[in-house]
């Protein structure tokens, strides 16, 4: 529902002080453009596309950069995510964790000051989900908001703040 995608049957939404609940669907696209990265916890990279196509999608959506400028984005962000190399592979010739990588690397292509990630580092094996949290919290300390869920006890234990949810219940804060 923070993202936008997805609306509530009850109640509202309010994002950095904006109902997004009341928001059109141009409105929230090009608010999700701006202002919001997601990590899908099955990447929903596109197949026919490369990594970095696929790293540069989100721009591309928002018309942010000359298409120069796009490009060089996502090359440092797969760089970011150790897979600088990899930019013209396809989805499919890439493994599931390297594919959680250029899903996380698109997610911070728009500069967002809003990073959600669903089970952002549960394909990766220990070493690189502890690289990419890393990432994650540099984004946080450079200014975004960084929200994860997470079945993972010790990635959840290293969050600034934790909120545990139990059958759609808040029973721990």
């Amino acid at each position: 529902m923070i993202t936008g995608i997805d609306r509530p049957s009850a109640g509202t939404v309010t994002v950095d002080g904006r109902r997004i609940d009341e928001m059109s669907e141009e409105e929230l696209a090009v608010w999700r453009g701006r202002r919001v990265g997601v990590v899908f916890q099955f990447f929903q990279l596109l197949p026919t596309l490369t990594a970095l196509e696929n790293a540069m999608l989100p721009m591309e959506f928002a018309r942010r950069g000359s298409k120069r400028e796009r490009r060089e984005r996502a090359l440092h962000n797969l760089e970011l995510v150790g897979l600088a190399d990899m930019g013209d592979r396809l989805p499919s010739e890439m493994s599931g964790g390297q594919q959680q990588r250029v899903a996380i690397a698109r997610a911070l292509a728009s500069y967002p000051t809003l990073v959600i990630g669903d089970e952002p580092t549960g394909n990766l094996d220990t070493k690189t989900a502890a690289e990419m949290f890393e990432l994650l919290r540099r984004v946080c300390d450079e200014g975004a908001t960084v929200l994860y869920v997470t079945h993972d006890l010790e990635l959840a234990a290293r969050a600034g703040r934790t909120i545990t949810i139990r059958d759609g219940v808040v029973v721990d804060e």
